[in-house]
């Protein structure tokens, strides 16, 4: 860690790097890939961080974010693939349209999208809903945005807000509040907060960018026409809840441990835990749909193992930049940078509601990390919370949201996710700053405004 530059100098050398990347990307057309690494290379030089920790600093930027990323995509993009080319994604729009009507499909959507968002983490949510988005926006036309944006909108919301994701959840237990209470009002922040930002910016941008449906799980080729087999609606419902049930599954032997139901040293319990981590459970889900979608189709094994092979090629970009998103983001975090503006921040004395919001805010613009942001404001404000012996359960709720609220503000070029929206979306960088960045600028303040009202008719009481 640098604590030689000033907060200034490292905030200058952050913005002059974001700077530089985007003059690379949208002015030079440099690769997303290779411009991310180059910063990342002349920013960890320029914070100071020694030589002998260089590569180790850019590679384990790169491959935490490549933990946590690439096994979710790798096996999302082969679920979406086969569920593609056995006709089972546009099976399951033609029920969807009917049962919904076409007017209201791209609500349908992102509906099914908030209520697979409360257990399931943003990235894996994200990947298993999009061959259903993608045959919807296909099959009923107009700009793929309209149709996608509010359901990763939905995703977002409940990441970020709702308890058992890991931000609220680590929040909660550094400022003491409780999880129960975090949920409930979590909620009532993140429904809210999805229909401003999703329904009603997303019909904006829908409306003002015509973004053609990406191809990127569908392929060019039409060698694996042979695999279509149009499988049943339940079949195609089991495939895309089958992970959300084992996920749910876990979380939900967490909280019961938390709330001293079960014990996690019981064996069945690590099982089922181990069970529901999300790349298992998408793995058996992988497992199941090569023998619902291949194997009792009679399709022959080489067909299965080339569909199934053939989903990995085009999410390589996605994954390779996603990567080099968290180095940029990790670089970052190593130089000292957020810390340096949390503790200036920290002295301003600011309400303990409004300060955690911007020290989060600031944090995650400054390095990117949702995570990082949201608990080096907890931890902030943790001697302050703890110390306050005043606030009442329902105002510690509405804090812990409020920070939330703060980390996930303006995500742009040094967040791994904002990579992902736009390879997955097939979106420029200029486009996605325009529509994703601005988007989660609206989260931030629309949750932190619902938050802040919480706290003062709880104080109030």
């Amino acid at each position: 860690m640098n604590w030689v530059l000033s907060t200034p100098a490292l905030l200058g050398i952050a913005a002059a790097a974001i700077a530089l990347l985007l003059v690379l990307i949208m002015k030079f057309k440099v690769h997303a890939f290779l411009s991310l690494i180059i910063v990342s290379l002349l920013t960890a030089v320029a914070t100071g961080i020694p030589t002998a920790s260089l590569m180790p600093t850019l590679l384990l930027g790169f491959g935490s974010t490549l933990a946590g990323v690439a096994l979710l995509v790798g096996l999302g993009a082969m679920l979406g693939r086969m569920l593609e080319t056995s006709g089972g994604a546009q099976v399951l729009t033609e029920a969807l349209i009917s049962r919904f009507g076409e007017k209201r499909a791209p609500l349908a959507l992102a509906v099914a999208s908030l209520m697979l968002g409360f257990p399931i983490f943003f990235v894996a949510g994200l990947v298993v809903m999009l061959p259903i988005i993608f045959a919807v926006a296909r099959r009923l036309g107009g700009s793929f945005l309209g149709y996608a944006f509010p359901s990763a909108v939905a995703f977002s919301v409940m990441h970020i807000f709702v308890p058992p994701h890991p931000g609220p959840v680590a929040a909660t237990g550094l400022l003491g509040a409780d999880v129960g209470l975090v949920l409930i009002f979590g909620l009532l922040v993140a429904l809210p907060t999805w229909y401003v930002v999703g329904h009603l910016f997303g019909g904006y941008v829908g409306r003002k960018y015509n973004i053609p449906v990406p191809s990127i799980l569908r392929g060019t080729s039409d060698s694996f026409k042979e695999f279509e087999s149009t499988p049943k609606v339940g079949t195609v419902l089991t495939l895309l809840l089958l992970p959300i049930g084992l996920i749910f599954l876990n979380t939900g032997l967490n909280m019961a441990a938390t709330a001293g139901l079960v014990s996690l040293g019981d064996t069945w319990v690590q099982i089922l835990r181990t069970l529901g981590e999300t790349p298992v459970a998408l793995l058996i889900t992988v497992l199941l749909a090569m023998i619902l979608l291949g194997v009792q189709k009679h399709k022959s094994g080489n067909l299965i193992e080339a569909v199934v092979d053939s989903a990995l090629g085009p999410v390589s970009s996605v994954i390779l930049i996603t990567g080099a998103g968290g180095m940029f983001g990790g670089v970052l975090r190593a130089s000292g940078i957020g810390n340096a503006i949390a503790d200036s921040l920290d002295a301003v004395g600011l309400p303990v509601i409004v300060a955690g919001f911007v020290i989060a805010a600031v944090v995650r613009i400054a390095q990117g990390s949702a995570t990082v942001a949201l608990t080096t404001a907890a931890a902030l404000l943790q001697p302050v919370v703890m110390s306050n012996t005043t606030f009442n359960p329902v105002e510690l709720a509405a804090i812990v949201l409020a920070l939330a609220a703060g980390s996930v503000f303006a995500g742009h070029v040094n967040d791994s996710g904002f990579w992902l929206v736009s390879r997955f979306f097939e979106m420029d960088t200029k486009t996605t700053l325009k529509t994703w960045t601005v988007g989660q600028a609206l989260v931030g303040i629309v949750g932190f405004v619902i938050a802040l009202a919480i706290y003062l008719v709880a104080g109030m009481l």
